[in-house]
């Protein structure tokens, strides 16, 4: 699926996107560009629901703008416990979109 465009998402940068369906359902997911790979992962905050996508990028780590939760973009883990890990998608860029594998 179409999420963005390469241009929406410098080197360095994170893009928040929503994502509906037809049963009305809305998901989020944060797109990561880390030294020119961009990353998909889930874009809700398991600690307090936080949009991930709207926090600040620090090198692999996307920090969530509500309480701070870091994770680390390419592998999604927590940055302080392993046993919490965002959900990863597969990233593709056709041309100037990216195209992420949602399920």
């Amino acid at each position: 699926m179409k999420l963005a465009e390469v241009s929406q998402v410098p080197d360095g940068c994170v893009l928040h996107v929503e994502v509906g369906d037809a049963s009305g359902r809305c998901d989020a997911v944060a797109i990561c560009n880390v030294e020119g790979a961009l990353h998909a992962m889930d874009g809700i905050c398991p600690h307090a629901g936080g949009p991930l996508g709207e926090g600040a990028l620090h090198g692999r780590f996307l920090v969530c703008p509500y309480h701070g939760w870091a994770f680390d973009c390419v592998t999604g883990l927590n940055a302080e416990d392993d046993a919490v890990r965002q959900a990863r998608f597969k990233v593709k860029v056709e041309g100037k979109d990216i195209l992420v594998d949602l399920p």
